[in-house]
């Protein structure tokens, strides 16, 4: 089974979020640090459908789960 590789870039815009450096960097900033104790797909700056998505990237293992798990390191 062949995965895809997915970088923050092709993460924001799935998210449907401005994927420049620029944005991703300003998106980090604003919303770091993420408490430990809340899930990454529970924090209140998701949209109910893009919470939807990191989360069944997680609970999937899917081949997003890498990338967001980056996100979620960022944030934290």
């Amino acid at each position: 089974m062949q995965t895809q590789t997915h970088s923050l870039v092709t993460l924001f815009n799935q998210l449907g979020l401005d994927s420049s450096d620029q944005a991703v960097e300003d998106f980090t900033t604003r919303y770091k640090p993420l408490p430990g104790d809340i899930e990454l797909c529970e924090a209140g700056f998701w949209s109910a459908s893009q919470a939807s998505f990191l989360k069944q990237a997680k609970d999937d293992d899917a081949d997003w789960a890498e990338i967001v798990d980056q996100l979620d390191s960022m944030l934290r």
